[in-house]
This record gives C-alpha cells, sequence and structure tokens, in this order.
C-alpha cells in the first residue's frame, strides 16, 4: 500500500500489489482487461483503487482502446490480458499503437516460473512474440524489480517516438512477497531546438516563397496546437495534416490547407510538390501520407526538407532533411513562437491552397443510391458540437470522412494510421467513457464493425451511450474497390453477409434504427442522441458507391479499357 506521500509503507507486499502501486503511483487513472486466471490477483488488488476498469470481450478490442486512450490523452493506455492466445489477440492494438507512434504498455500474464520452457499450458516466449512491433519485451521474474521496471516502461512507452511496451508477469511471481521502495512519478525527458537549430530554421523559412508544414505524429499538446495555428496565420504558412491526424490543428484556421489521407486533394498534393520548403513537423511522412513515398524525394528533398521528431533515429531514416531537428512539437512551437517575422509574405499561396480545400471539402458529390455518404458526413460536419470527437477503423467509408469532416477542436479525430479494422468501435467506447461529456461518434463499415463488434457489448455493459453509424454495403469495399481494377468482374472473396444490425443492438437493450434514405438520418440521429443509451445507426449503401469520385462498374470499366490498351500495344504492327 502507498503512504500519504505516495512511496511505500515499508511492509511486505505481494507482487501483484506492488504492481497496482505502481500504477497508482504513475498516476494511472482508466485500464482494460480481458480477466485471465493467469493474473488474478491483479484483478484482486485493482479493487482497491480509484482505476477505471473496462471490462472488454475480446483482446484485440482491449488493446485498441487501450491504444485510443494514449491518443486521447498522451498517457500510456493500459492493458491486462491473459497468457497465450489472450496475448496473440492483443497484437492488433500493439500493432496500431507501434505504427501510430502511441504510448501503450499491455500487461500479459505468464506461467509459473517452474514450468517455463516446456510448452507449458498457453506458454509464448513474448520476447519473440512482440519484439518486432515493440519499444521493449521485459518478462519480470522478481517482484522487488516491479517498481524499477514499470517505471521504465512508462518512459520507453513516453519518451523518443512513443509507442507501445509488452509486460510479461509470470503467474506464481505475482504472489510473492518482498520489500521494496516505490518508483517515482514519470514525466518524459523532453528535447527541445537549440538556438542554433532556430536561426537555421528561420532564415530558411524567410527566404521560402512556397513552405507548408505537414503536421502529424504524437506528443502534441493543445497548447502547442494553437501556438502553431498562430504562428502559421501570422507568418502565412499553409498547414496540413498527415494521414488520420485530424484535430491536431484546426480546420477553421485560414492557414489549413487539408489532409494528406488517402484519396487527398489533387491540389494540395501537387502544391507540396511545387513547395520550396516542405516542414514536417511530428510526422514521419509515411507511405499513405506521401501517397507511396512520391511527395519528397528519397534519400533526399530536392524542394527542400525540415524534419523536425523527438525521436533522432525518425531523422534521415527514410528522407534525408536540409535541416534536422531533434524536438518535440511542443517544444518547437514554444521556440519558434518567441520569433517575430521580418519580411512580409505573399498571401497568394497561402490563400490559393486554402481556397481549394474549402472548394474540395464544400459542395457534397453524389453516390449511387438512396443513401447519400457525402450528404450524412457534412450533416455531422455542420450539426456536431466543436468537440465532438470521431472514431473510425478501416475501410473506403471513411474516405468521405477525410475529404468532407472538417475538424475544429484539438484531439477530436481517434483513427488508426496503421490502417486497422475494427479500430472504430473499441476507439469510440473508451473516447466516451473518457469524455462522457462529449458527443462520441464512431462511424464504422460493416465489415469494419464485424471485427471487433463484440466490445458494443462493452459499451452496453459500462452504460456508455456512443452513437455507432455502420455503413453497410455488404461487401469488403477497400478490398473490392482493388480487385475490381486489377481484375475487373472477377469477384472472389469480398462479398459478406451481415445480420440485421439493428435487431442485433436492440437485442443488447440498444437504441437502433435503419436508414435507407440519407434524408432520414438527421432526425434518426437525434432520437439515437436523445436515448441516452448506446445506439446504432444501420445505414445501407449502395456496393455502387465505393469510393466518393468511383464505382463499381467504372472501375470495371476503365480497368477492361486499359487492358484492351496494352493487348493492342502488343500487337504487332507489321510482319
Amino acid at each position: 500500500m502507498l503512504d500519504s506521500e505516495g512511496g511505500s509503507s515499508g511492509g511486505p507486499r505481494t507482487g501483484a500489489r506492488i504492481l497496482v502501486d505502481q500504477l497508482v503511483r504513475q498516476g494511472v487513472e482508466c485500464a482494460t482487461c480481458v480477466p485471465g486466471e493467469s493474473y488474478l490477483s491483479v484483478l484482486d488488488c485493482l479493487l482497491d483503487t480509484d482505476i477505471d476498469l473496462i471490462t472488454c470481450r475480446h483482446e484485440g478490442g482491449a488493446a485498441m482502446m487501450a491504444e485510443a486512450y494514449g491518443k486521447l490523452t498522451g498517457n500510456p493506455g493500459i492493458c491486462f490480458v491473459t497468457r497465450g492466445p489472450g496475448a496473440t489477440n492483443a497484437a492488433a492494438g500493439v500493432h496500431v499503437a507501434s505504427q501510430d507512434s502511441t504510448p501503450m504498455i499491455l500487461f500479459v500474464g505468464q506461467v509459473a516460473r517452474d514450468m517455463r520452457h516446456r510448452e507449458a499450458f498457453q506458454e509464448l516466449d513474448y520476447r519473440a512474440v512482440f519484439g518486432s512491433i515493440c519499444k521493449w519485451v521485459v518478462e519480470i521474474d522478481d517482484a522487488a524489480r516491479i517498481p524499477e521496471l514499470v517505471a521504465r516502461a512508462f518512459r520507453v512507452a513516453l519518451q523518443g517516438r512513443p509507442g507501445p511496451v509488452v509486460i510479461a508477469l509470470p503467474e506464481d511471481m505475482l504472489d510473492d512477497l518482498a520489500v521494496v521502495t516505490d518508483a517515482c512519478s514519470i514525466v518524459a525527458a523532453d528535447c527541445a531546438p537549440t538556438a542554433g537549430d532556430m536561426e537555421t530554421f528561420a532564415a530558411r523559412l524567410e527566404e521560402s516563397e512556397r513552405p507548408i508544414i505537414i503536421v502529424g505524429g504524437s506528443r502534441w499538446t493543445e497548447e502547442a496546437s494553437d501556438g502553431l495555428t498562430h504562428f502559421a496565420e501570422e507568418w502565412k504558412v499553409p498547414l496540413a495534416v498527415s494521414y488520420r491526424r485530424g484535430g491536431l490543428v484546426s480546420s477553421r484556421s485560414e492557414s489549413f490547407a487539408g489532409d494528406l489521407s488517402i484519396g487527398a486533394n489533387p491540389a494540395l498534393t501537387e502544391a507540396i510538390k511545387a513547395s520550396d520548403l516542405v516542414i514536417l513537423l511530428g510526422t514521419r511522412l509515411s507511405e499513405i501520407a506521401s501517397g507511396g513515398y512520391t511527395l519528397a524525394e528519397i534519400p533526399g528533398a530536392a524542394n527542400g526538407l525540415v524534419h523536425i521528431h523527438p525521436d533522432p533515429d525518425e531523422i534521415g531514416r527514410v528522407y534525408q532533411p536540409e535541416i534536422g531537428i531533434v524536438s518535440t512539437p511542443a517544444a518547437f512551437v514554444s521556440a519558434i513562437m518567441r520569433r517575430k517575422r521580418d519580411a512580409s509574405r505573399d498571401e497568394q499561396w497561402r490563400s490559393e491552397l486554402r481556397a481549394s480545400y474549402l472548394n474540395w471539402s464544400g459542395k457534397p458529390l453524389s453516390n449511387p443510391g438512396a443513401f447519400q455518404m457525402a450528404d450524412m458526413v457534412c450533416w455531422l460536419r455542420d450539426n456536431l458540437p466543436d468537440d465532438a470527437i470521431i472514431t473510425n477503423g478501416a475501410g473506403n467509408f471513411a474516405a468521405w470522412i477525410h475529404r468532407y469532416y472538417r475538424f475544429r477542436s484539438f484531439r477530436s479525430y481517434v483513427a488508426p494510421t496503421s490502417g486497422s479494422m475494427g479500430y472504430g468501435l473499441p476507439a469510440g467506447v473508451m473516447a466516451k467513457r473518457q469524455y462522457p461529456d462529449r458527443t462520441v461518434v464512431t462511424v464504422a463499415g460493416d465489415g469494419d464493425l464485424m471485427m471487433t463488434a463484440q466490445e458494443f457489448a462493452t459499451a452496453v455493459h459500462h452504460g456508455i451511450p456512443l452513437i455507432v453509424v455502420v455503413i453497410d454495403n455488404g461487401i469488403f469495399g477497400t478490398i473490392r474497390m482493388h480487385q475490381e481494377r486489377e481484375f475487373p468482374g472477377r469477384v472472389s472473396a469480398t462479398d459478406v453477409s451481415n445480420p440485421d444490425f439493428v435487431a442485433w443492438a436492440k437485442s443488447h437493450d440498444a437504441f437502433a434504427e435503419r436508414i435507407e434514405d440519407s434524408s432520414s438520418f438527421p432526425d434518426a440521429f437525434g432520437r439515437a442522441a436523445a436515448s441516452g443509451r448506446p445506439a446504432l445507426l444501420h445505414c445501407i449503401l449502395d456496393p455502387e458507391a465505393i469510393a466518393p469520385t468511383a464505382t463499381i462498374s467504372g472501375l470495371r470499366k476503365a480497368a477492361r479499357e486499359k487492358s484492351h490498351q496494352e493487348e493492342d500495344r502488343r500487337i504487332p504492327t507489321h510482319v
């Protein structure tokens, strides 16, 4: 137990008690789990704390919820799962944390120490299983070392480029008694630009005529977001966000020029290629955001590149920048805010990009069928509160969110840059649990939802009234899109059969309605919000509406025409 100063009382404690005391010491307020016999003593000790323990129905959902907590708060998401299949089920959420640079700690039960290396029941070598998708994997053999290793785990998860840590807990170790002092509360070490860095950067920015800042990654604060927006407006520099990082800067800013998601505004991507100074702030500019690594030259950028990142190993990992600065986004923004612009910049570059963004995300394009995706997303955009949180997983349905929704407040978008299906529902459950006074809407495709649909029961069990909008077209849309491009008309493995989602949701004692025409969506959404219960809106989308600017028949026609043209080129013109 902890004394009044937050340290240990000096008496012997079990390993489980020491572990839970460390979580309290580190300020953990929420954890997710699927219970398992391998860590029963930890579950018992958690009863004596104020930690909000969310009982999930699948370890993948539990891990994704914990990852979403890391995105929403900047603190490590905490997840407990049992050994073997519990751990491997959780791997999907760990991979999201890895690719999305999210702090997270997964605690995994392990077989007793005297049973290791015999392939005991559900035994795994966690270093081998998780080593390639984690910053650190450790197994704690000695209860007396729990404070040391848990404190280190928090530091590893938070510092540099944040990411996941896995800690294996042998079942018998948790019952050992030890006398040990608790670790101090961890505050992640910061890294900031030097005075020389800022002089070089400011001079380079002053001389550029077409600069652009691309924002992404983690370790952001609301103050840094506001400060960057103010700086960009004062210096008349356009801002773009990388893939699924909406909400890092407000779309209301006159400097905001859009996002680099799948199907990004062509005018934005062309502007980045034409820019004489591309500034990457916090982001890695990975495959999706870079359009398949085409926005900047590898290894060097001919148009000038500045890369600001808290992890020195990320600078020059793919792109060799003209200027590399090791700094968190918050520290960099704090430093640049102290500089005043000496010269006036031509407003045209920024204003043209801004106008293009407003036009691109403005008037909704129609799609086949009665349910109009653009109309639905635009209604949400125009009617939800500024601080509403949108979550989604993976699927072509998300392309409408990327194009039409305008994120206006900090951390208002929670989605996987790793492209993991099933993410949206667990993330929405966590978002509404963490921020009960904010509107939380999960938009999920039918395939996306069914990956983690069991977590709807978690929302009902814990009384978490999020609103789930299911876009049902009866296909794996993203894969069908690629399939039609490569093998037009040859459908294989991309059709699915779905339950009656309304009946399914009502069987959970939740609110649910079926919507076949998007004109019915606003009233149905109002009823869902007023219900005060977890709610599901089952929206029927014509499968022809495969993307905001594409149809299945159109893809087939284009693919066949391309195939015929290629065949014509192969026919000899003379003998």
